[in-house]
């Protein structure tokens, strides 16, 4: 049976700021912009969180549902490495805020940049059994950055924003491989968010564990599936982009060692499509790998079905290459989702308002039993939003429990 993506929609925040900016004003070498091959990052304001992020994402998934399809959602999955309690799930919030039935599983998981993509294929096994015919599953990666210049060269490659991806059995925009995966993981410390201020990383260790995942969970997918050749089976090539530079590295490595006698053209043709968004986005966690499909679905160009293999790496570490089939409808499906025109209206921010909002945001994280948000005390950033548009919005703690509501962006107070 056909199981896979449905629809996939991405939120990326409501404000960015050019990397070359970024660059200047904490002083960093320019000459490593090629590096990092980013063009804008995302930045959360300070009223924006992973709940708000993750219902932004999902809502416009949820309300093109028919009703009857809507009550069929019947497993909520978010993943975080962003997390707001110890016990209570993201998920919780979000389930409530997307008016979901209540007859849903709901919980949330956990293994860095790779959990996203460990509840996919854990909902795909679950709606290919047919234990509930006819079922959907909603998966929301979503986190917020919190880094800043301690964080060197890895803050300007640091995304925010969320991923939903809705499962079932008419998967008009990825037809998922059933049974066709590799897996590699192994225990080490190359990055890690051990309080909620602030990460640690290790980058060079993390840069090789990237490769070294990616070499073998793609050695095992040729071991369990027959036939494959690196540079005909797959039109298209997604990965998890901490930074747009380490797909093309990682790219560099696979290509030469199947043969490829045009590294460059491979590159262009099969990868770069799906590095659209994230140069402009950063790193979404485990957002990221659906974002990049996001973009190789609306940039690949292609009418035919096509397939395509998927990356997916955590830190910690955990690794998967996965494929499916990308079909005819959907660059329609996801064209709807109108990503691209939501990345051009962000409002851009000034180096130094970034500072300001970034000195806010360290609290976004932090559990206290009471705090107030007014999401208007940023109305100039508000209304420089360029698609007037309702959001979620953080407005504040009440005895732990934390409270959204609805707000217009866009000008349109």
């Amino acid at each position: 049976m056909s199981v896979g993506i449905e629809a996939l929609n991405v939120h990326a925040g409501l404000a960015r700021i050019p990397v070359a900016d970024l660059f200047a004003g904490r002083g960093l070498d320019p000459g490593r912009l090629d590096n990092l091959m980013m063009e804008t990052k995302s930045v959360a304001l300070p009223f924006e969180d992973p709940v708000t992020h993750a219902v932004n994402a999902a809502r416009p998934v949820v309300e093109a549902l028919d009703p009857a399809d809507r009550e069929r959602i019947e497993l909520l999955v978010t993943s975080t490495e962003s997390g707001v309690d110890y016990s209570k799930s993201v998920a919780s919030y979000v389930h409530e805020h997307l008016g979901l039935s209540r007859r849903c599983r709901v919980m949330e998981v956990k293994q860095a940049c790779y959990a996203a993509t460990g509840a996919l294929q854990l909902a795909c096994g679950y709606l290919a059994s047919a234990a509930s015919s006819g079922a959907r599953a909603l998966v929301i990666a979503t986190d917020v950055s919190l880094v800043d210049e301690g964080a060197g060269y890895t803050e300007p490659a640091m995304g925010t924003g969320a991923a939903a991806v809705l499962l079932g059995d008419r998967p008009a925009v990825l037809d998922v491989d059933l049974g066709a995966f590799g897996v590699y993981s192994y225990e080490t410390l190359d990055s890690a968010r051990p309080g909620p201020r602030f990460d640690i990383a290790d980058a060079d260790r993390s840069l090789f564990a990237y490769l070294d995942c990616l070499t073998h969970s793609y050695r095992d997918y040729t071991d369990r599936v027959g036939g494959v050749d690196f540079g005909s089976t797959f039109a298209g090539l997604v990965m998890h982009t901490p930074f747009a530079g380490i797909v093309r590295a990682a790219h560099r490595k696979l290509a030469r060692d199947h043969g490829i006698a045009d590294v460059g053209a491979d590159f262009t043709k099969r990868v770069l499509p799906g590095l659209v968004y994230p140069r402009q986005v950063g790193n979404l966690c485990s957002g990221s790998v659906y974002l990049a499909l996001a973009s190789m679905v609306d940039h690949l160009g292609s009418t035919d079905p096509v397939r395509v293999g998927l990356y997916a790496y955590g830190s910690g570490c955990a690794s998967e290459f996965y494929s499916g089939v990308v079909g005819v409808d959907a660059a329609a499906t996801v064209g709807r989702m109108q990503i691209g025109d939501q990345l051009a209206a962000r409002c851009r921010l000034t180096f130094d308002e970034y500072r300001e909002v970034l000195a806010v945001n360290a609290d976004c994280l932090v559990p206290v039993a009471d705090r107030a948000v007014d999401p208007y005390r940023w109305g100039e950033f508000v209304d420089r939003v360029g698609l007037p548009r309702t959001v979620l919005a953080c407005t504040g703690v009440d005895g732990h429990h934390r409270r959204y509501d609805w707000i217009k962006v866009g000008g349109v107070r």
